[in-house]
Order: structure tokens, then sequence, then C-alpha cells
């Protein structure tokens, strides 16, 4: 990522520190955030040292540093020891584990280079859980039927819009939830992993949100349903949609 962060520097004159956090599986869930929140508040402590403005701090990262990105800015927003941040920019995040038929996970299911199966496989890798799971994931048996109320008021795909379900989406059936296979895979709920999940209380005081997302990529509707959450408390989001975009598009630029 070097080369690209040295090309974001150059193009927008500013001072970008990329952090080298630990890499799962060796170092599992949450030592990625950990370190990234750890970094973040340093920085915005010690920005004056480096001639930056601590008011004028973002976050920024694409597909799983999106994902840490926004839950880093998420972790922020009752802090008073450490500047406010003054905007996130979340490209192409992974940033929920409800859903995986939404229109965009059905549509893109088989392009590179995030396949749907992939994304799963990536993220229980990630979370040290046993990839037998799979097929239980992909029915929605992880959800517990008792949550399944509160997270369809963020997650579904009856928010997605019209336009974006036109290239062959078909609502998914309903299968029952399975309390073994919700306890097997509960931490994949916690917010640090799916920032969409994070509370009203949480997701009303981050920061000004710019977003992007491309067509051709499973994880589109993310990126769709987190832009309707802030813009229904009231935070100010920039949406850019890559038509012919897919995932890895703006690391692939940069190279």
């Amino acid at each position: 990522y070097e080369r690209t962060c040295r090309y974001l520097a150059r193009k927008s004159n500013s001072v970008v520190v990329s952090v080298g956090y630990r890499l799962a599986p060796e170092h599992p869930f949450p030592a990625q955030f950990e370190d990234c929140v750890t970094a973040t508040i340093h920085f915005l402590r010690t920005a004056q040292d480096h001639g930056v403005d601590p008011s004028r701090v973002v976050v920024c990262g694409d597909s799983s540093g999106g994902t840490l990105a926004a839950a880093v800015a998420q972790a922020l927003v009752n802090r008073r020891d450490v500047p406010k941040l003054r905007a996130q920019i979340l490209i192409y995040p992974f940033l929920q584990c409800v859903d995986f038929n939404l229109p965009s996970y059905q549509q893109n299911e088989r392009i590179p280079i995030l396949l749907k199966e992939r994304t799963l496989v990536l993220g229980l890798k990630y979370m040290n859980k046993d990839l037998s799971v799979l097929p239980e994931l992909f029915k929605g048996r992880h959800v517990p039927e008792d949550l399944r109320p509160k997270y369809q008021k963020w997650v579904s795909p009856d928010y997605i819009p019209q336009e974006f379900k036109t290239r062959g989406y078909k609502p998914s059936p309903t299968y029952p939830s399975s309390e073994e296979i919700y306890a097997h895979t509960k931490g994949i709920f916690d917010p640090v992993f799916s920032p969409l999940l994070a509370e009203d209380s949480v997701v009303a005081q981050v920061p000004e949100t710019f977003l992007l997302a491309c067509e051709f990529d499973v994880l589109r509707d993310d990126g769709l349903l987190y832009k309707k959450r802030l813009e229904d408390h009231g935070i100010k989001v920039t949406w850019c949609h890559l038509q012919e975009g897919f995932h890895g598009t703006v690391f692939s630029a940069t190279l």
C-alpha cells in the first residue's frame, strides 16, 4: 500500500499516516482494530508535531480497511480527551454480517476479486472460526429470531433503491435460525466487526462521511445501507458510485 499512500498524499497535498496493524490469522480479531485505534489516538494527540491541524484529521480505508476506519470513527465519538475526527472516507467497506443475500451479493457473487464465498471465508478466518458453518451463514441461520427485527431495521433489501435491483435480484427465502450456529459465530455481530450494527446513539455522532461503492462488488449494498443509516441521523454523506467499478478498483488504479 505504500505506492497508494504516496499517491494519495501527493494528489491531496495531505499528510498520510498508514497504520501497519497486526494481521490475522496470527493475530486474531480484534488486534487490528486495537492497533488502529491506538495509532489514531496517538496521531490526534501529536498531529501538530507533524505539521497537521488536529481538527482536520480524516480516517480512511478500503475494503477491510474501510471496516476498520468506520469502527475507529465509532469508537471515538464519545472520547473527550482527543480532538474530534473531521471526517471518514470509506472505500467499498465490509459493514455487516446479517444478510449475505442482498442484491449486490447475488449479482456479483462470482465477480473477481471478492467472490461471495471468499468474503465469508476471509471473515471467518479473521474471527478464527470454523469454515464448516459457511452454508448456514449463506442461509442467514446465524441470526437469532429475537435479534432479527432489530437488525432488519438497518439491514434489509427493502432499503436498497430499485435501480440497484434490476440486474437479476430475487428475494431470498427465510430459514429458521440455529442457536448452535449463533453461539459459534456471535462475535461477528460486534460493531467492531460489523459497524453497520452499531447502536443509533453511536451512529448519530460519527463525522461527515465519504462513501465509495462499485457496481460490480458484493459489498456495494453495505455502503448503500450505511449511507441510509447515516443520513437518517443527519450525518452529511458524499456518495460516489463507480458504475463500471469492481472491488479493488482504487488500489489497482494507483499501482
